[in-house]
């Protein structure tokens, strides 16, 4: 379906004309015979395009049927597109390198540049705009240029699933040079199939007038035979990445447990923020009425939205407490060498820590009225957090091994 551009629409006029005028046929010079009249969306403005066609005079030439166009047409758009080059690369630029959704491309064309395209020609711009990315990636001559200052070449493979049932996509990447050679999605990772991928990669090095050195993958039996019959003298190593997380799992499934346990272990914070929130309301009611007797206020208190009132020094440290707590609890970054388990254990031995200096220091001094929330919302969880401290520290030192 043809673009279609709004009657009030503001065009800047470009005259394009033939540079070579002469028929390629008996070399005479050609006149222009119609004009050909195509509007684009550029980065500064829609343009009209103003195109000169020219043909042989001669009726009796075999040019004289052939329309020449002019040369530069090609390099302002391509043949049929309602946008330039520009905007083109614009918008594989703010896809590839600024990884912008379709959605935030097309608001950004229309605020920026007043470019409206629908959300299905912005998509089959940037499929275009990938093919030709990939072409460009695997011309022979650019290769040869990029590769020209390396003697020695790294190769490794690796398969990435999006859902299980989905083919599975393979890429070849050269690692010297951190450039991807070539991907191709397989149904089945057959050693047949693989070995087909490996043999491309070793036609690529023999084009390059390489030597592959060495292989890294994560040593499914399909890479492995498949390289040993392409690559027979090349070294093939276990991927770093893929070795430490083959090892840790085991270290991580018993930390994810601890976690688990520990979890259990902490409970109550919800119940101990909603009376200290209580208590906060109702002195921020008696604060009011005793500003103005005739006056009734009735506050609602919830953890985001607090009473504006004088808050004890006590009930902030409370709360403070409950969002340290419950951040420690929620973290699960992290991976084989900082596994999330153990920092978790260490952050709540710190926050133990911490409250029984607290409590410590409070020692034979009157209870503020303003902690009598705590201390009534915390009995069970203190009381077992008392009973249970050798239990925690325990299991603290259990998920650190």
């Amino acid at each position: 379906m043809p673009y279609q551009w709004p009657t009030d629409t503001d065009f800047a006029h470009w005259e394009l004309d033939v540079v070579d005028r002469g028929c390629s046929v008996c070399g005479r010079r050609m006149y222009i015979c119609d004009h050909r009249y195509r509007h684009i969306h550029t980065l500064d403005g829609p343009v009209e395009l103003v195109c000169k066609l020219n043909h042989c005079p001669d009726p009796r030439c075999a040019g004289h049927a052939k329309t020449k166009s002019p040369e530069i047409e090609a390099s302002i758009a391509p043949p049929y597109w309602a946008i330039g080059w520009d905007v083109f690369c614009w918008i594989g630029h703010r896809r590839f390198s600024r990884h912008s959704a379709i959605p935030q491309i097309r608001d950004d064309l229309l605020d920026d540049h007043n470019i409206k395209l629908s959300d299905d020609v912005i998509s089959n711009y940037i499929h275009r705009y990938q093919a030709m990315l990939a072409a460009r990636q695997q011309d022979p001559e650019v290769l040869r240029r990029q590769y020209a200052s390396v003697k020695d070449l790294i190769l490794t493979i690796d398969g990435l699933q999006p859902e299980k049932g989905h083919e599975t996509l393979y890429v070849v990447r050269e690692l010297t040079q951190k450039r991807v050679w070539f991907g191709e999605a397989l149904i089945s990772a057959t050693t047949d199939e693989v070995q087909r991928l490996v043999a491309k990669a070793r036609e690529w090095t023999d084009s390059l007038g390489k030597q592959a050195v060495l292989w890294l993958s994560d040593k499914q039996d399909a890479f492995v035979t498949a390289i040993a019959a392409e690559f027979p003298d090349v070294p093939h190593r276990y991927c770093d990445n893929h070795f430490l997380r083959d090892v840790a799992k085991p270290v991580l499934e018993a930390d994810s447990h601890a976690k688990v346990q520990m979890r259990r272990r902490v409970r109550g914070l919800r119940k101990i923020e909603q009376a200290v929130l209580k208590q906060q309301s109702i002195q921020a009611s008696n604060s009011r009425t005793e500003d103005d007797p005739q006056t009734a206020v009735t506050v609602i208190a919830e953890p985001g939205n607090a009473p504006v009132a004088k808050i004890d020094s006590a009930n902030a440290v409370v709360l403070d407490y409950c969002a340290a707590v419950r951040g420690i609890l929620n973290d699960d970054q992290g991976g084989p060498l900082h596994p999330p388990g153990l920092r978790m254990a260490e952050a709540l031995d710190d926050v133990g820590e911490s409250i029984q200096r607290n409590l410590d220091e409070k020692k034979g001094d009157s209870p503020k009225s303003s902690s009598d929330a705590w201390l009534t919302a915390s009995t069970e969880v203190s009381t077992k957090s008392a009973g249970n401290k050798r239990r925690f520290e325990n299991t603290s030192r259990t998920s650190k091994r």
